[in-house]
């Protein structure tokens, strides 16, 4: 089996603004609940992949913690398992800034199965973030749905989990900005961040990414996949948002997942 490895090193931040956009043929909630969950029991599972996310809490050894940023890839790279990763920085704030926050970071991996992903965190890589983190909190995570690319591929691969209607729901965006479209961008953060600071359902969001300015990303978490679609579709700021990304065209690459939360805890 071919397995593709991308890493980008530093860092963080960015909005929610990669939902896809309404429009006047929506279905009707009761008919897009009948459609989402018939479609999830048609899926044919193509293979157990977990997405992996550490967040580590680090106050102290802030140095330590940004270079490995840069370092970390040929150790990442030769772990039977990992499909894909990423080390990742966040903002500041509620997460979406331009400020960085350095006490932050985040390593996102997709594994071929559970097993892996438990593994790893006896691994020598994690274990040495356990000496300098006050906390660690891991989000597991199984892909129920995915469009786009991030560095070229699309790393999630569908499968089909024990779904509930009430199961908690994860959304990862991401996107590589044009160069030409970095002021619009960035002018339309705080609508953005005000946006899903008010959406019913949203438990946690915090902005992450590779590169500042350029290559940003966004995890939220919420009650529900119906709390989703009522952001997505019928939040006006919101829509307003994702219909400037088409018209402007602010994208160079872009990348909407959505996943069920099978593990959310904190050590």
């Amino acid at each position: 089996m071919t397995i593709f490895k991308q890493f980008n090193s530093i860092w963080f931040l960015t909005p929610l603004l990669l939902l896809p956009k309404s429009n006047s043929k929506i279905l009707s909630t009761e008919a897009f609940f009948f459609f989402f969950t018939h479609y999830l029991r048609g899926m044919k599972p193509t293979q157990s992949q977990i997405t992996q996310l550490l967040f580590f809490n680090i106050p102290n050894n802030r140095w330590w913690a940004f270079k490995q940023m840069g370092i970390s890839f040929n150790q990442l790279q030769s772990i039977e398992g990992l499909s894909f990763f990423k080390m990742l920085g966040t903002g500041g704030g509620q997460g979406f800034s331009l400020r960085p926050d350095f006490s932050t970071y985040v390593f996102l991996g997709v594994w071929e199965s559970e097993e892996y992903a438990i593994e790893f965190l006896s691994s020598s890589f994690v274990n040495e973030y356990k000496k300098r983190t006050s906390s660690i909190r891991e989000i597991r995570l199984s892909n129920i749905h995915s469009h786009g690319k991030w560095s070229g591929i699309n790393p999630f691969k569908p499968i089909q989990p024990e779904y509930d209607i009430q199961h908690k729901i994860a959304v990862i965006t991401r996107a590589t900005l044009n160069w030409n479209r970095l002021f619009q961008f960035w002018k339309s953060v705080p609508q953005a961040s005000k946006a899903i600071e008010n959406a019913k359902g949203v438990r946690f969001f915090k902005g992450i990414g590779e590169w500042p300015f350029i290559q940003q990303a966004t995890v939220s978490i919420w009650d529900s996949i119906e709390d989703v679609y009522t952001f997505a579709y019928k939040s006006h700021a919101h829509a307003d948002i994702v219909k400037k990304t088409h018209q402007q065209k602010w994208y160079k690459e872009d990348l909407f997942s959505r996943f069920i939360v099978q593990l959310d805890t904190e050590f």
